[in-house]
């Protein structure tokens, strides 16, 4: 396996994680890796429900980056490890998400796309009253509002995470039905100089493929993107690294010599 890098982990400093940060970092030296980014969530303006209270995906950063700090010294001789975010896209928060991403210095920054239409897109609630496709589409269109709206993010994250909750998930789902909309998304992201994000966690959801699939993976590539991440979006030490070497016979598939990581938000490309 050529992918020596887990560019999405959340630490018991994400709501929806009880992982222990120091065991994500030896589980990860332990596979081999030589880089990591923990990308805690900031999903400001998240739907309140009784599973998600008020502030649920609001990560404190300040405890969050001292924590990272002592841990990157520690092992500082084994493996490079990347402070991040998972940051929440809305258009109603573009400017909290400005703050947010200025106020510290990342290394790296993913822009994810979880609610619509004050939705959480997990929520069946969302799919109510429409068909699938209907609320994949209305999906991808709020992810290219975002991207005209807001930019200070390295990689889209898990671009068709939508129908990882669909009725049919992925089995009558595929570039071609919406390919109008993904090719504005495709070219927004290249002409803001951004990357797409390849997340193996599609393979604990039952799909046939990762997010994004293959297809928008090969016409990111067509129309000239070179910048992806490879993230395995682990809220478990057991589940960390999970399908890099999927995503690496993916990511060739598609037509891709190089996977991306991140320092400094300064992207550099390695040979698979």
């Amino acid at each position: 396996m050529s992918i020596k890098a887990d560019f999405h982990l959340h630490t018991s400093f994400s709501g929806d994680s009880e992982a222990d940060m120091e065991e994500m970092i030896q589980k990860a030296i332990g596979m081999g890796l030589k880089d990591i980014a923990f990308t805690e969530h900031m999903d400001l303006n998240f739907p309140v429900t009784d599973t998600t209270p008020e502030g649920f995906f609001e990560c404190n950063v300040d405890s969050y980056l001292y924590h990272l700090l002592l841990l990157r010294n520690k092992y500082v001789n084994d493996i490079n490890i990347r402070f991040g975010l998972e940051l929440g896209l809305q258009p109603d928060i573009v400017k909290q998400n400005v703050k947010v991403a200025k106020d510290h210095d990342f290394d790296f920054i993913i822009g994810s796309v979880h609610v619509v239409d004050g939705f959480d897109v997990y929520d069946p609630a969302y799919f109510e009253g429409r068909s699938d496709e209907e609320a994949y589409r209305s999906y991808f269109e709020a992810v290219y509002e975002n991207l005209r709206s807001y930019s200070n993010f390295d990689v889209v994250g898990h671009l068709d995470y939508v129908v990882r909750k669909g009725r049919t998930l992925d089995a009558d789902y595929s570039y071609a039905k919406y390919s109008d909309i993904f090719d504005k998304i495709l070219n927004r992201i290249i002409d803001l100089e951004k990357g797409l994000e390849v997340n193996t966690a599609a393979m604990k959801y039952g799909l046939k493929e990762l997010n994004p699939c293959t297809d928008v993976l090969r016409r990111y590539k067509e129309l000239g993107g070179e910048i992806v991440t490879i993230g395995s979006d682990a809220h478990k030490v057991e589940d960390l690294g999970r399908g890099l070497d999927r995503a690496e016979e993916v990511l060739k598939d598609a037509g891709f010599e190089y996977y991306t990581v991140y320092d400094a938000r300064i992207p550099v490309q390695v040979k698979l």
